[in-house]
């Protein structure tokens, strides 16, 4: 589906005269740096084909069972996705998210249902960031013994035939097997504390941002699990913010929200082109005689 020009120019006006942005970003955000798209049992599939054979979904792999029953389970889809995340670049949409921030000297937060820390990876400040689901960099006891949360650290080989790991991570404190900080379906043994002080700095944030123009750029957040769609809309409803929702299979909101039907990258393309567009454009103005 083609993205209207006006779509892009209206998303530019509301960064151009934002006093604040806030960045909330689904799986999609992560599609343009090559990481794969779980949308539906074929795309976690098509990702994962030891997965099909044994006939396991993306809900039934992301359970904490397994680091209970079989942690060499558990572990051989965490541990390659923890060896993913590191090896793969942010692509460059961070950095024109970045841009604007300094351009339009935008007080900022960025909220995300993803756990591959690619928005600290691509720069922007750790305590401007809210992982509603946690991070795969960071570790907890399975038990859990302990409220401890610390860095991963840990090399974990997977063999790929069977997606078994090769070795567990343990517990720092009481050596009982370790998992990620990562809140998975079904879980009971997640510890929230660090994802809570981050809910906690981003809920100062809105008071002290209530009332100032507010540009929310949502980007890849789909229906599945609309935790992160359901904040946009929350957002949408105060004084002075306008929502634009990029999302190539998903994009309606209602007006005065904007929906772009294109991939994060793209999107974050056409709008800055537009953005470009302006700023040439007034430039223009300013240097024509009288």
């Amino acid at each position: 589906m083609p993205v209207p020009v006006e779509g892009y120019r209206g998303a530019a006006d509301a960064i151009r005269n934002a006093k604040v942005l806030i960045v909330t970003s689904g799986a999609g955000m992560g599609v343009d740096s090559g990481l794969p798209d779980f949308r539906g049992e074929k795309g976690f599939w098509n990702a994962y084909p030891a997965y099909e054979r044994l006939g396991l979904t993306f809900v039934e792999a992301a359970n904490p069972a397994h680091f209970e029953e079989d942690p060499e389970f558990g572990w051989g889809f965490y541990g390659h996705r923890t060896h993913l995340y590191r090896d793969t670049e942010p692509h460059g949409g961070f950095g024109i998210l970045k841009r604007w921030i300094d351009r339009f000297h935008l007080d900022h937060f960025i909220v995300t249902s993803n756990v591959d820390g690619h928005f600290q990876k691509a720069g922007f400040d750790e305590r401007r960031i809210l992982e509603v689901h946690g991070s795969i960099h960071h570790l907890q006891c399975l038990r859990p013994c302990s409220g401890a949360i610390w860095p991963n650290r840990e090399e974990i080989p997977v063999d790929h035939g069977t997606m078994r790991a090769a070795r567990v991570p343990r517990c720092i404190r009481c050596g009982d097997v370790a998992r990620p900080n990562v809140l998975m379906f079904g879980d009971f043994s997640w510890i929230g504390d660090r994802t809570g002080r981050q809910e906690s700095r981003f809920g100062t944030f809105l008071e002290e941002s209530r009332g100032y123009r507010t540009a929310v750029v949502e980007l890849g957040a789909g229906t599945s699990i609309p935790t992160i769609r359901n904040l946009s809309e929350r957002l949408g409803r105060r004084t002075g913010v306008t929502v634009v929702r990029v999302n190539p299979r998903e994009p309606w909101i209602d007006a005065p929200h904007l929906p772009i039907p294109d991939g994060a990258l793209a999107a974050l393309r056409g709008i800055d082109a537009a953005l470009a567009e302006v700023e040439q454009g007034q430039a223009a103005t300013r240097l024509e005689p009288e």
